[in-house]
């Protein structure tokens, strides 16, 4: 059974929107009456880009500066009038060392990418969520929930994700509702040059995660709020 969304006049952002995840959300929205807006470090017009830039309004955003963030979400509004959702997307991974052969550098990628983007992007998008009665959906990791090996940091910055997107949730009850999604391995191109003898059938699709990010943004959600989601495909 095909499940359609209504969101006509409402206005979405996606962080890390030239991505495989980041663009198959924002594909997602394409066709229910959004106003789809992306935000990535890579571009519009980048070759290396995974999104239509046709099909959405990007904006070239450092999600790692908070001015660049707070740029980004004031041109949004500024320009379509409001924000009813928030997708934080944009992330990164690092790993293959214990955490006392870690250096300084890659902790505090993982930290910015991961966390500090979120925290900046609903920082700044909280206040127009308000008005709007909006949501905040952000990609945390199913590794965030288990100790393992080689990849501490990646871990503690997702954990950080989930627990600062459900927070933001408990802060706003009634006017903001605020989720995390808990993929797996996600079928990307990256994923697959990275782990080549990996069984691809048990990753994710990039696509049915979308799916997903998009019910928790829709009026079918609205009992929904600081959750944890699992989307773990088959891995």
């Amino acid at each position: 059974m095909e499940i359609t969304y209504d969101f006509e006049g409402s206005v979405v952002l996606v962080t890390g929107a030239s991505g495989a995840l980041g663009g198959a959300v924002a594909e997602a929205f394409d066709g229910t009456g959004v106003t789809v807006c992306g935000a990535d470090i890579v571009a519009p017009d980048d070759e290396d880009t995974l999104v239509d830039p046709a099909a959405i309004d990007l904006h070239e955003t450092d999600a790692t500066d908070e001015e660049s963030v707070a740029e980004t979400i004031e041109a949004v509004v500024g320009e379509h009038g409001r924000l009813d959702a928030v997708c934080n997307v944009a992330s990164t991974w690092r790993g293959g060392d214990p955490i006392h052969e870690t250096g300084v550098d890659e902790f505090d990628t993982l930290l910015d990418v991961n966390l500090k983007s979120v925290f900046f992007a609903s920082k700044h998008a909280i206040p127009h969520l308000r008005e709007t009665k909006g949501a905040i959906v952000s990609v945390s990791a199913r590794s965030s929930l288990e100790d393992g090996e080689s990849d501490g940091p990646y871990r503690a910055s997702k954990a950080g994700v989930r627990l600062l997107t459900v927070t933001s949730g408990a802060e706003n009850l009634g006017t903001v509702r605020a989720n995390a999604i808990m993929p797996s391995v996600i079928d990307t191109p990256m994923n697959r040059e990275m782990m080549p003898d990996a069984d691809f059938e048990e990753w994710a699709d990039p696509a049915n995660i979308a799916d997903v990010v998009l019910f928790l943004c829709s009026p079918e959600a609205t009992v929904t709020s600081g959750a944890a989601v699992p989307v773990y495909g088959e891995s």
